[in-house]
């Protein structure tokens, strides 16, 4: 069957270097550290004690502060990212057919502060269940695409996707294949995180997967450098508008990029840790690759996981050399997890709307906080360190993985 073509005509970002789409950019593209001691909660006892927060936040400059009320941050982000990605979309809700747009989004932790909350205040009382009636609604990772579609009244396909770090990398192909199979003409797509909490702050150094650097916070995430001790932890949302290329074009839109091919994989190995060889990564990008119908060599931007720790930036490296050969070293690479850190089931949106602006501006973000170099890396790739750096890019590629082994990837192409 003829496949329909898939296109981005909005973009919403609220992260902890930028609290729109193009601030965030700019912060990205001057290598700007998102990361500080945490402001959310006492942190002094905590082995970490600094993240990446979203900054200058006031909810109740977005929405009605009783209606906030009935959300968990982690759902306001969504909502946040969402409208602005809706008004820059420039989409009249007057004019489409709503049974035709949807919302796919992504979270793979959901209401982890109303969760810790409600439990900590049944567990310090007198036994009485004493439970707010929001309580469930707002932890559940659904309700934030209900509450999206709800606002817009899309009555699409409408649902989460829950893959941990893939999350909104899993919820974007997932509606790339409703509009190319014809199934649906707009989705709001994307994710939202908020585990910046005692319990997240906790359990992922129970993990030891967090960095220790309290010394240092802005330079605490640093991929592919050899003495990395582990990622930064982040929070926000981002948000992107897929539509159906003619629908889009018949509307006048403004197309950012097209979304030309994804995949999705397992590595079947380990709970948290990475295959060794990278053989769920390299498998998950060939698919993409061959969904899109392009080979190794017309990729300009590698956007990898790069989360900072010291199994999972080898094997992502070992898995871009197995797919790309000798053109690895002719792309860009960079992880922009060292400057936002790490949005866990949000990350996947706001690296693909990294992707996006480096395509439209001809600029790769850097990887930043690179002080000495690892023989674990082949000197040949260029992993963009420490600044931006010019270049034309007509495809790029991101990178999500997650714990429970699973990968996902996504490729856009320069639209003209």
């Amino acid at each position: 069957m003829n496949l329909k073509r898939v296109v981005v005509t909005g973009i919403g970002a609220l992260t902890p270097i930028g609290n729109t789409a193009p601030e965030f950019w700019k912060g990205l593209s001057n290598g700007v550290s998102g990361a500080a001691p945490i402001t959310k909660f006492d942190a002094s006892l905590f082995k970490t004690q600094f993240a990446c927060e979203v900054k200058n936040f006031d909810i109740e400059q977005f929405i009605d502060r009783k209606e906030a009320r009935k959300m968990d941050p982690f759902t306001q982000f969504a909502m946040v990212a969402a409208d602005e990605a809706m008004v820059d979309s420039g989409l009249d809700l007057e004019k489409i057919d709503k049974s035709r747009a949807g919302v796919i989004w992504g979270s793979g932790i959901g209401g982890l502060r109303t969760f810790q909350d409600e439990v900590t205040a049944f567990a310090q009382g007198d036994g009485t269940p004493r439970f707010n009636p929001f309580f469930i609604p707002k932890m559940i990772a659904d309700i934030s695409a209900g509450f999206i579609s709800i606002k817009y009244g899309f009555r699409g396909p409408n649902f989460v996707t829950v893959s941990a770090c893939a999350s909104a990398t899993n919820a974007l192909i997932d509606a790339f294949n409703y509009i190319r199979l014809g199934k649906a003409d707009i989705f709001i797509s994307g994710g939202s995180e908020a585990a910046v909490t005692e319990a997240g702050i906790g359990g992922f150094n129970a993990m030891k997967a967090l960095s220790q650097r309290n010394e240092s916070p802005e330079t605490a995430s640093r991929p592919f450098d050899k003495d990395r001790d582990g990622f930064v932890l982040g929070e926000g949302a981002g948000a992107l508008i897929l539509e159906e290329y003619e629908f889009a074009k018949a509307r006048g839109a403004r197309i950012y990029a097209e979304l030309v091919g994804g995949g999705m994989t397992a590595d079947a190995n380990h709970i948290t840790a990475p295959h060794p060889e990278g053989l769920g990564a390299s498998s998950v990008m060939k698919i993409a690759l061959e969904d899109a119908n392009i080979s190794p060599e017309a990729i300009d931007y590698v956007n990898v996981h790069g989360t900072s720790t010291p199994l999972g930036d080898v094997s992502e490296t070992k898995a871009i050399e197995t797919v790309f050969g000798e053109h690895a070293y002719k792309m860009n690479i960079s992880s922009t997890k060292s400057m936002t850190g790490h949005l866990l089931g949000a990350a996947g949106a706001i690296e693909a709307i990294a992707c996006i602006y480096a395509m439209n501006n001809s600029l790769v973000p850097p990887t930043i906080n690179h002080f000495t170099d690892d023989e674990s890396f082949d000197k040949r790739l260029n992993l963009t360190f420490n600044t931006a750096q010019k270049r034309e890019i007509n495809y790029a590629l991101s990178n999500t993985f997650g714990f429970g082994g699973h990968n996902c990837s996504v490729i856009f192409k320069k639209y003209n």
